[in-house]
């Protein structure tokens, strides 16, 4: 009997390119300069943030809805911080599924329109990721929908392990990449790419302190709850989910948390040196690798912006910041 983890793998995240081919086209992995000398390293930049629906998570859509249209499945619910419900919103359009998606009471309402603009039915319930996905369990009992988990999900992770495909086919001795965790789908998708290709390469994780579950449980090596109110949403969980953790339980090199203050000047580093807004868990990676610019050096270094989806609030906190203007930090 196949489980989880079995539907995880190099040929399934290039069965997953062949479908998402026809729908999304590789983002831009780009060199700066100015960002080679203040880390001191050679430094490429994956533009997630230029996907339709400014996010990487839209590649794990498209391939999921694919796969239930293929069963016959035509509803499915989820719940989400923002950026994972614009997604299944959005690929679940493209395939004639409606969909419904549960997110926390005073969401980012940048990313609730998004969702709503998707063709979703929008529910906000909870004051927490954790308290949404309540929601969500009591509409899949009442209305037959599919549950899309946002982090136990094998079609969504082997979608978002292309991105790293059009990584390493550009960077073949890539050292070290670079990813943000909240849920984990990116860590999984990371992690079943690059170590299959590349098993030396490093692999380090960013996560809020404020939200640190996802470190908690790589520390402890199981699943640990912890406090979740980081204002960064796509790092943003009160759990690790067992999928992903898995699979990065002994596979990450090294693990980065940030403050809230430190999420904020993410965003301005960004806005500095690439001239790309993001959002607070977009420029994680970014603010990680000056942090760590120490361990870096020398090396040639991958980090995702993986998501473009800021509110008007973190983006005023963010472009007042004095590292707006000189680019260090």
């Amino acid at each position: 009997m196949s489980t989880d983890h079995d539907r995880l793998s190099l040929a399934h995240a290039l069965g997953a390119r062949e479908i998402i081919r026809t729908h999304l086209s590789p983002t831009p992995l780009r060199l700066y300069p100015s960002l080679d000398r203040c880390i001191g390293a050679r430094v490429y930049i994956k533009h997630e943030n230029h996907n339709p629906t400014g996010t990487f998570k839209i590649r794990g859509g498209i391939n999921l809805m694919h796969h239930l249209a293929g069963q016959g499945i035509s509803g499915v619910t989820t719940y989400s911080t923002g950026n994972h419900g614009s997604s299944v919103a959005a690929s679940a359009r493209m395939f004639g599924l409606t969909a419904t998606v549960v997110v926390p009471e005073g969401s980012n309402p940048l990313k609730i329109q998004a969702i709503k603009d998707a063709g979703a039915e929008l529910i906000e319930y909870g004051k927490d990721f954790e308290e949404a996905g309540q929601k969500v369990a009591q509409l899949v009992e009442e209305r037959g929908l599919y549950f899309v988990h946002p982090a136990n999900e094998p079609h969504l992770i082997n979608g978002v392990a292309t991105e790293f495909i059009e990584i390493i086919e550009r960077v073949p001795d890539l050292d070290v990449m670079i990813i943000p965790i909240g849920a984990g789908s990116e860590a999984a998708a990371a992690i079943t790419v690059l170590k299959q290709i590349r098993p030396q390469i490093e692999i380090i994780a960013v996560q809020a302190g404020a939200s640190r579950a996802a470190y908690l449980s790589w520390k402890a090596g199981e699943v640990v709850t912890a406090p979740n109110t980081t204002f960064a949403g796509g790092v943003a969980t009160g759990t690790a989910y067992a999928v992903p953790f898995g699979l990065y339980k002994d596979a990450l090199a090294d693990f980065v948390l940030l403050t809230e203050a430190e999420l904020y000047e993410g965003i301005a580093l960004a806005a500095h040196h690439t001239r790309n807004l993001t959002e607070g868990a977009g420029s994680a990676c970014l603010r990680a690798a000056f942090k760590i610019k120490n361990r870096l050096s020398g090396k040639k270094v991958a980090l995702q912006m993986s998501g473009g989806n800021a509110s008007g609030v973190e983006l005023q906190t963010a472009m007042a910041l004095p590292c707006l203007l000189d680019g260090v930090c």
